[in-house]
């Protein structure tokens, strides 16, 4: 009688068994279930973490159900979920890595960038700022002179023995003096005109202008809500909103825009890839 040899294959363990790290990424609520878990928690509505963290519904909405494809790009999506996790009690920090874990990428690698049509070198000359002090100084100087050159020119009608203007000079050897050349005479201009200030803008409306520093994704909303912008704004280019109650605008990079709202100059909005929500309304700007 002969004996069979059992293979190796029947010693193999017929499965491996899942690691404890994998069991627990496995069973680790979603982004959007811990924004959403937290701000129940939290005792909020959508619209309250939508009001506090200028982030629209439908994106909050949408972030909650881990779509992140409303958002408009990883960058955004990334400032975001900082936003909500920071007003509803989560570990923004600790969100955002996971997002980055599960997108592929740093911050630094998702900015966004601005496609550009290779169509040969472009020259963009630069927008330089008015030198109203240099404005001012050549019209003092063009007064002072218009001044001393009428003060000069009535002493010099005065000399001689002619008791008028002659209309031409005397030839020599005639007269009883020496009479001065007719001096032509010079109108007194209009006063030279001051540097001109930042154009006056209606006081029952809002005025805001845009000026791109760098490259940002920009959004502009009215007071009813209507959308007046959405699109990229780069080095040199401005846009320019005006409404009776009020300006909403959302920025990708507050560092990159120069804004002048009713005529004040506000300097840039934000630092470097920060994302910036304000709201303007007629009268002295104030963010709102």
């Amino acid at each position: 009688m002969t004996i069979g040899k059992s293979s190796d294959r029947d010693n193999a363990p017929s499965s491996v068994e899942p690691t404890d790290d994998a069991v627990q990424a496995a069973d680790a609520p979603s982004i959007g279930r811990v924004l959403s878990a937290a701000r129940i928690e939290a005792g909020l509505t959508v619209d309250q973490v939508s009001t506090s963290t200028r982030v629209r519904v439908p994106i909050v909405h949408a972030i909650e159900e881990d779509d992140f494809g409303r958002c408009g790009g990883d960058f955004y999506a990334r400032g975001h979920i900082r936003s909500i996790a920071q007003a509803v009690g989560a570990d923004a920090e600790a969100l955002v890595a996971r997002f980055d874990e599960a997108h592929g990428g740093s911050p630094a690698s998702k900015r966004p960038t601005t496609q550009l049509i290779d169509s040969g070198p472009i020259k963009v000359p630069a927008r330089s700022r008015p030198n109203w002090a240099a404005a001012m100084v050549a019209a003092i100087v063009a007064v002072v002179g218009l001044i001393g050159f009428n003060l000069v020119s009535g002493r010099g009608g005065h000399t001689g023995t002619g008791t008028g203007s002659a209309s031409a000079p005397l030839p020599s050897g005639s007269g009883t003096g020496s009479v001065a050349p007719v001096t032509p005479t010079v109108q007194p201009s209009a006063p030279a005109a001051s540097a001109a200030a930042i154009a006056a803008v209606p006081a029952d409306k809002v005025t805001v202008k845009l000026v791109a520093e760098g490259t940002s994704w920009v959004s502009a909303m009215d007071g009813n809500g209507k959308s007046l912008f959405q699109n990229n704004m780069s080095g040199g280019q401005d846009q320019t909103f005006t409404d009776p109650k009020q300006i909403k605008l959302v920025l990708g990079n507050g560092g990159a825009v120069h804004a002048y709202v009713n005529g004040k100059d506000l300097g840039v909005l934000g630092k470097d890839g920060q994302v910036v929500h304000v709201t303007y309304t007629p009268g002295d700007p104030q963010a709102g």
